[in-house]
C-alpha cells in the first residue's frame, strides 16, 4: 500500500530527489493501514516498497517511449524517397501514415487494459518485441503493401507499448516529487520526439537511406525488451473476465472515427464513406458507453469521466496535440519547399523549438512547486498560441530566424511547460486497477487529437494556393484551437487547483484488488 504524504519517510523523499531518489525509495514502505483505509491508487505499490532501481525504470520506459514517437514523425522527411522507391501515388502515400495512425489508435484503449488484466510488464515486453519486429519489416520491405502492412503491425505494437509506459511509471513512482519528477521526463521525451525523428528522419534520408530511420528502433528496442524483465517492477494480474464485448466495442468505434477523420482531408466531410464511418463511430461508443455502465471489469471504466480534471485533460489534450501536429507537417514542408532546405536542414530547423523544450521540461517540478499544475499549463498553452500566431504570419519574403526560429523558441517553452500537466491532470485521482485504462484514454486523446486536428487544417488550407499561404493558413487554425484548449484549461482545469501538485483523490470505503 502507499504511503501518505505527510508521513516522515515520504517528506524526506520529496525533499531528496536531487540527493539520491535510489536510497530514498530503496527503504520499504509500511503495510499497516487499517482494513476500511483508502482505496490504492496509482501511487500505490505493486509491492511494499520503492523500485530499487529508479533510474533504470525510468531509462527503459523513456527509451520505449520515444521509439513509438520517433517513427511517429521519421515518416515525414523520408515521405518524398518512399514514394520514389515504393512507385506509390499520394493515396498509396498517405496510407503508408496513415495505416499506423489507424491501428494505433483504434487499440490502445485494448492495449491499455490488457496491461492491467495480463500484467504491465509482460505486455510491455509483448508490445515492444511487436513494435521492433515490424521496424524491421518496414526497414526490409521490397513493395509498397508489405511497407504499409508492416506500419500497421507496429501500430499494434505501439498501441501496447504507449499506454503501458504510463502506466507503469505512475505505478513506479509515488505522488508528490518522485512522481511529478518521473511525468516531467516523460513529457520532455513527447514534446521533443517528434522534432529530433524530423532531425533523424532527414539526415538518415539525405545521406543514408529512409529505411535506416526503422532499423534504428530494432537493437535498441531489443536491448529495452532484455533489460525491462530485470527492472520494471511486475504486477499481479486482475482477477476476472476480460471486457471482449467492450474491447471490440472499443476498437472498431475509434478505429471507425479516426479512418473517417483521415479520409476527411482527402474526401471532404461531406463524403459518404466519411459520413458512414463517423455515423458507425458515434452508434458504436454511445453502444460503447451504455455496456460499460454494466460491465465488471470495463475496458473504459467511466468514472475516469467523474474528475473533471481528467476529462478536461483528454479534450485539452487533444485539442493541443491537433494544432501540434499542424505545425510539424506545416512547418516542415515550409521549410523545405518555401525556404528551400534540405531535409535535415529541416529537421535542423526545429532544433530551437527542441533545446529550449528540454530546458523547460529539466526545470519544470521546480516551476510547477512555485507556480502549481494548474497555472503552469496555463502559461504553457498560452506561450504555444503566442509562438503559433507568430509562426501563422510567415510570409514568402520571411526570413527563418524571425519569422520561424523565434517563434519556435515560444512553442518550445510551450510545450516544455504544458506536457507535464496535462499528462498529471489525465491520471490524477486514478486507482491503481484503472492504471492501464487512464493512461490509455490520454493516448487515445493524444491520437485522436492528431489525426482530427491534421485532418482539419489540412482540409482548411487545400484551396490557398502556393505553399506559404496553405502554410499560414493551417497555422493561424492551429492558434484557433490552442486558443479553445487555453479555455479549456482555464474554465474546466484551473478552478479546482490551488499552489500545489496534482493530488490523488481517494474513496475512503473501498478497496480494490492489487493489479
Amino acid at each position: 500500500m502507499g504511503v501518505p504524504a505527510s508521513t516522515p519517510h515520504n517528506r524526506a523523499c520529496y525533499a531528496g530527489w536531487d540527493a539520491g531518489l535510489s536510497r530514498c525509495m530503496n527503504r520499504p514502505m509500511t503495510n499497516s493501514e487499517p482494513a476500511g483505509s483508502a482505496a490504492p491508487t496509482v501511487g500505490s505499490r505493486d509491492q511494499d516498497r520503492g523500485p530499487a532501481h529508479p533510474r533504470a525504470i525510468l531509462a527503459i520506459i523513456l527509451v520505449s517511449y520515444f521509439l513509438i514517437l520517433l517513427d511517429n514523425s521519421v515518416i515525414f522527411t523520408g515521405l518524398p524517397s518512399i514514394a520514389s522507391a515504393m512507385d506509390l501515388d499520394a493515396a498509396g502515400l498517405s496510407w503508408v501514415q496513415d495505416a499506423y495512425t489507424l491501428v494505433f489508435g483504434g487499440l490502445l484503449l485494448l492495449g491499455a487494459r490488457l496491461g492491467d488484466i495480463l500484467g504491465r510488464r509482460r505486455v510491455f515486453v509483448a508490445g515492444l518485441a511487436v513494435f521492433v519486429g515490424a521496424s524491421f519489416l518496414i526497414g526490409v520491405a521490397p513493395t509498397g503493401w508489405w511497407l504499409i502492412a508492416a506500419r500497421a503491425v507496429q501500430g499494434v505494437g505501439a498501441a501496447v507499448v504507449a499506454p503501458s509506459a504510463l502506466s507503469l511509471l505512475t505505478a513506479s513512482f509515488a505522488e508528490g516529487r518522485p512522481r511529478s519528477r518521473a511525468v516531467a521526463w516523460y513529457a520532455a521525451t513527447a514534446g521533443i520526439g517528434a522534432s529530433l525523428g524530423l532531425l533523424v528522419g532527414g539526415a538518415a534520408a539525405q545521406w543514408i537511406s529512409w529505411r535506416a530511420g526503422f532499423f534504428i528502433n530494432v537493437p535498441i528496442g531489443i536491448a529495452m525488451a532484455v533489460l525491462a524483465p530485470r527492472y520494471l517492477p511486475t504486477s499481479r494480474p486482475q482477477p476476472g473476465r476480460f471486457d471482449l464485448p467492450g474491447a471490440l466495442g472499443a476498437t472498431v468505434g475509434v478505429g471507425a472515427l479516426v479512418f473517417g477523420i483521415i479520409e476527411s482531408a482527402d474526401r471532404g466531410w461531406a463524403d459518404p464513406v466519411v459520413l458512414i464511418s463517423l455515423v458507425a463511430a458515434a452508434v458504436v461508443l454511445i453502444g460503447l458507453v451504455l455496456h460499460e455502465r454494466g460491465a465488471g471489469q470495463p475496458i473504459m471504466p467511466l468514472q475516469l469521466f467523474g474528475d473533471r480534471r481528467r476529462w478536461g485533460a483528454y479534450a485539452a489534450r487533444a485539442l493541443y496535440l491537433g494544432a501540434m501536429m499542424g505545425f510539424f507537417f506545416f512547418t516542415t514542408q515550409l521549410m523545405q519547399v518555401g525556404l528551400g532546405f534540405t531535409p535535415f536542414q529541416a529537421g535542423l530547423g526545429f532544433l530551437p523549438m527542441t533545446v529550449v523544450n528540454f530546458a523547460v521540461a529539466t526545470v519544470l517540478p521546480r516551476i510547477a512547486r512555485r507556480l502549481g499544475e494548474a497555472r503552469t499549463l496555463v502559461a504553457g498553452v498560452a506561450l504555444t498560441l503566442a509562438g503559433m500566431a507568430w509562426l501563422a504570419q510567415v510570409e514568402g519574403s520571411t526570413a527563418y530566424l524571425t519569422g520561424v526560429g523565434l517563434p519556435m523558441v515560444l512553442i518550445g517553452a510551450g510545450q516544455g511547460l504544458a506536457f507535464a500537466p496535462l499528462t498529471s491532470f489525465g491520471i490524477a485521482g486514478v486507482r491503481r486497477e484503472d492504471a492501464g485504462a487512464a493512461s490509455g484514454l490520454v493516448n487515445t486523446a493524444h491520437q485522436l487529437g492528431m489525426a482530427t486536428g491534421l485532418a482539419l487544417l489540412v482540409a482548411v488550407s487545400a484551396g490557398a494556393g502556393d505553399v506559404v499561404a496553405q502554410v499560414s493558413i493551417a497555422l493561424g487554425w492551429g492558434a484557433g484551437l490552442l486558443a479553445v484548449c487555453l479555455l479549456v484549461v482555464v474554465a474546466v482545469i484551473a478552478p479546482r487547483q490551488r499552489r500545489h501538485p496534482v493530488t490523488t483523490s481517494v474513496n475512503p470505503t473501498r478497496r480494490t484488488a492489487p493489479s
